[in-house]
């Protein structure tokens, strides 16, 4: 008989390069937060940011890709029936812009095609009470978003 012994050495480091994606679900009031599973197979809701300004939200999304080892961030954005950001979408892209100006992460952009409406549903689906759904379905819209991008051919590139 053969005994193996894991033995584990507190001091030795995991590996840290950066191994998650960051989404962003952008509201005029809240921002949603979503993040991968360091596999980047799965996406969780991770928190909702009050929006102050641009540059604050942005500065908020910079540390908590930081403190998550983020190697991306995804950013939600929503199109016309022609294909054109909507005026919601461009101030998306303005929050993006001032992201990619800081350098630290490459930033995409995700078509978020109702992510919201299907947050909201998903929680009626699991009989989440009225009161507690306002304001809350930020975070999982962010997670659908990511998730779909988690899914799709642009996530293996």
């Amino acid at each position: 008989m053969y005994f193996y012994i894991f033995m584990y050495n507190a001091n030795v480091k995991e590996d840290t390069a950066p191994s998650r994606i960051l989404a962003v679900d952008w509201g005029r009031k809240r921002l949603g937060i979503a993040i991968s599973d360091h596999t980047c197979r799965f996406a969780r809701p991770l928190t909702i940011i009050k929006h102050i300004s641009r540059l604050k939200d942005v500065e908020r999304i910079l540390v908590i890709a930081k403190e998550n080892n983020v190697k991306e961030i995804v950013v939600g954005i929503t199109y016309d029936d022609e294909n054109n950001p909507t005026p919601s979408g461009r101030s998306i892209l303005r929050l993006v812009k001032v992201i990619k100006e800081n350098g630290l992460f490459p930033v995409r952009v995700w078509n978020e095609e109702e992510s919201t409406k299907k947050a909201v549903k998903s929680q009626v689906t699991l009989d989440v009470p009225r009161k507690k759904r306002k304001g809350h379905h930020d975070a999982i819209a962010a997670a659908i978003i990511l998730q779909d991008f988690l899914d799709s051919d642009a996530n293996k590139k």
